[in-house]
């Protein structure tokens, strides 16, 4: 059985308590990790209401007292200001915060330092989309991601952009944190990652105003589509690319 992040990160925490446990970017899967920790109490942010809603519809138990779900955007200083919690975690939110927050990534560990009482979780991708890759999965991943972005844009929305691993720990240091580890872990894509990332593409032709456009875009959707859901099921998934973890400690 696959390990999967959220498991590699209570393995990095092992026997330490959890006590109090801020989820800086929460969705449905982390949500459902946060509250099987046993904490003393969690508190999960997301930039969209929609997010929260979803978050709240996948708890598999009810709130306690001391839990909160809140909708919030970090370039607001009020938000959680003279808080501090022993663990946070903050995964993918480096790449995501592009659609709340564009161009400021390099604010966002400044910004979270003084809420880290004990340690920092970072998850984050090494960028994909870029050059041009050496196998099939990796030009098939590369492919999607671009017309995913390409699809976004054209219909208003932002991309996230992701950063790599050596700008991460570059910035986490200038903010004040001392790296204690890394893991570099390799990907492969299944069929749940090519349906959802091309779900966003015909989500974005159906509020395009071109619909002569749009049309070729769905075609164009569904037969990158079918290539690839066969390239993964030749493959046993298309490996490409990396996942990395980082933890770090206020310095």
């Amino acid at each position: 059985m696959t390990t999967s992040l959220y498991e590699r990160v209570a393995r990095l925490h092992g026997h330490r308590p959890w006590g109090q446990v801020l989820d800086a970017g929460t969705g449905p899967a982390s949500i459902r990790w946060l509250e099987s920790l046993g904490s003393e109490g969690w508190t999960a942010v997301t930039g969209s209401e929609r997010m929260r809603e979803k978050s709240h519809a996948a708890l598999q138990q009810p709130m306690r007292e001391q839990d909160r779900l809140l909708t919030g955007n970090w370039m607001e200083p009020a938000l959680l200001q003279d808080e501090q919690f022993d663990v946070v975690l903050a995964d993918y939110l480096l790449g995501a915060i592009e659609g709340f927050a564009p161009y400021w990534q390099d604010k966002l560990f400044p910004r979270l330092r003084p809420l880290v009482r004990s340690r920092l979780y970072l998850i984050g991708l090494q960028p994909y989309v870029h050059g041009l890759p050496d196998t099939d999965a990796g030009r098939l991943i590369n492919e999607i991601g671009r017309l995913r972005d390409a699809c976004l844009l054209m219909a208003g929305d932002s991309p996230y952009r992701e950063y790599p691993l050596d700008w991460t720990l570059r910035h986490l240091e200038a903010a004040s944190f001392r790296v204690v580890d890394a893991h570099v872990l390799p990907i492969t894509y299944g069929a749940r990652f090519i349906q959802s990332q091309l779900a966003m593409c015909t989500q974005a032709a159906n509020k395009l105003q071109d619909r002569r456009l749009a049309v070729s875009l769905l075609q164009h959707v569904a037969e990158l589509e079918a290539r690839a859901l066969a390239a993964s099921h030749q493959l046993g998934g298309l490996a490409h690319g990396n996942d990395y973890i980082v933890v770090a400690e206020p310095a």
